[in-house]
């Protein structure tokens, strides 16, 4: 099982690099990879704007839309890319498409799976631990269920300031690390926190950081901030070879 799941926030040209370079990786040797666009309300713009950006990967994406079903659509992909926008939206419209079984299958018998921002939040057992607002109401919280813990995307630390004029102003809203928190009173999984332009590159059961910080949230003990080059097992801790 091979997965690439990242955070997002591709707007200097290092981290454009990083992401063209990891995309090209994972579908190497895919002729064509399906986009799943659910994650926005327009999808053909959002396929044709992602597959512009994304061309000096290699790949070549085309919108889930495209295909007479989308069911036999995954059934055949050579890889599946998962984007960002709304998780809510993305969740919903897996369930009302009846993709979470299959994908979940497809992905674990060996199709390369990539999702950015929501996308990665899907491959979770859960999307509860999404930032976004609930817009619509999905079936279920039950995402494809691809790694045994949850991904926080688009993750920083400490409060926000907000800039009035040349000054700076505590915004006094609560943290990523205090809603991290929250979902711990009541969930016992992991959390990994990934900051702009970070990825996990997963396979089977380990992981390695590339491209930008991550921060590891387990129920009852302090976050712990790691550096790209980082490994993890399963459990979302270090993993020693």
């Amino acid at each position: 099982m091979r997965l690439l799941l990242g955070s997002g926030g591709l707007r200097t040209p290092e981290r454009q690099q990083i992401y063209f370079d990891e995309m090209g990786s994972i579908f190497a040797g895919c002729e064509e990879v399906v986009f799943i666009p659910y994650a926005s309300y327009d999808h053909a713009g959002y396929t044709t704007r992602l597959a512009e950006f994304s061309a000096p990967s290699g790949v070549s994406l085309r919108n889930i839309d495209d295909y007479e079903n989308p069911i036999s659509a995954i059934e055949e992909a050579k890889g599946l890319y998962v984007g960002g926008g709304n998780t809510f939206l993305l969740t919903k419209k897996l369930h009302e498409n009846a993709l979470i079984d299959v994908v979940r299958s497809r992905v674990r018998d060996g199709m390369p799976y990539m999702g950015v921002s929501a996308g990665s939040n899907v491959a979770c057992p859960t999307m509860q631990t999404t930032n976004d607002m609930p817009i619509v109401q999905p079936a279920s919280f039950e995402t494809f269920d691809l790694i045994p813990f949850q991904i926080n995307a688009h993750y920083h630390d400490g409060n926000i300031w907000l800039k009035e004029g040349n000054q700076f102003e505590p915004h006094f809203g609560e943290t990523r690390a205090q809603r991290i928190q929250e979902f711990h009173e009541h969930n016992e999984r992991p959390v990994i926190g990934l900051w702009e332009g970070a990825f996990l590159r997963w396979q089977d059961d380990t992981g390695v950081l590339v491209g930008g910080d991550a921060t590891v949230f387990h129920p009852g003990e302090a976050p712990v901030t790691h550096l790209p080059g980082s490994e993890f097992n399963d459990e979302l801790f270090i993993h020693h070879r």
